[in-house]
């Protein structure tokens, strides 16, 4: 039987199973109970909104889209986001998903840090960040339904979840300080590195290589 919590289904795949294993032992409970929060999530939204996500694809995009913060990270030097997507791509790959599916996951991967545009695109990745949104920043928590938000919450607790995802935040980037110029990732380092400046729009304008 399908595993359902607060009326929500895990969609009963081969790949879902075999992702929710890979996430619980390659990364950590932090991030486990974080991704398959925002899963749920995702799907109140979808509920919310009147559109259908794949539940499938959705729950991969969920699962995987914080793994680009942990060990090990790709071999080129990138953005966490890009780094967790790529995991993502080569998972479905490997299982034979279809090139639409695989960039539908790469793409809600790769944009769910990115304000004003995945919102707009479609419902795996609409829903996908704005998943993300209601659990790191509480974003439309008063629309959500109570008793759905304490139940997932019961089964995937947040516990000290601000002060130690920030931590992760940190340590899934601070080795690679550049990939976040642009991004709200420097807001992190800029808040918890002390002597880190991220290269402005101006700066980077004002210092390309041309004489006006």
């Amino acid at each position: 039987m399908p595993e359902v919590i607060a009326g929500l289904e895990i969609p009963e795949t081969a790949a879902v199973a075999e992702a929710t294993k890979l996430i619980q032992e390659t990364t950590s409970a932090l991030i486990y109970h974080h991704s398959r929060r925002v899963f749920f999530f995702s799907l109140m939204h979808a509920h919310k909104l009147g559109v259908t996500p794949d539940p499938e694809l959705l729950y991969l995009a969920a699962m995987f889209h914080d793994t680009g913060l942990l060990t090990p990270f790709s071999d080129v030097e990138q953005r966490f986001e890009v780094d967790g997507a790529d995991h993502a791509r080569k998972f479905l790959l490997d299982r034979g998903f279809s090139t639409r599916a695989v960039e539908t996951v790469w793409t809600a991967i790769a944009l769910h840090t990115t304000p004003g545009i995945p919102d707009r695109m479609a419902p795996e990745i609409a829903t996908t960040y704005l998943g993300v949104l209601t659990d790191v920043l509480g974003f439309g928590l008063d629309g959500l339904e109570r008793d759905q938000l304490d139940e997932i919450v019961a089964v995937h607790p947040r516990e000290n979840f601000k002060n130690e995802f920030l931590r992760a935040y940190v340590d899934g980037l601070k080795n690679r300080p550049d990939t976040t110029n642009g991004t709200v990732n420097a807001d992190v380092l800029e808040h918890f590195i002390p002597g880190f400046q991220r290269t402005t729009t101006v700066e980077a304008m004002l210092g390309a290589p041309w004489p006006s």
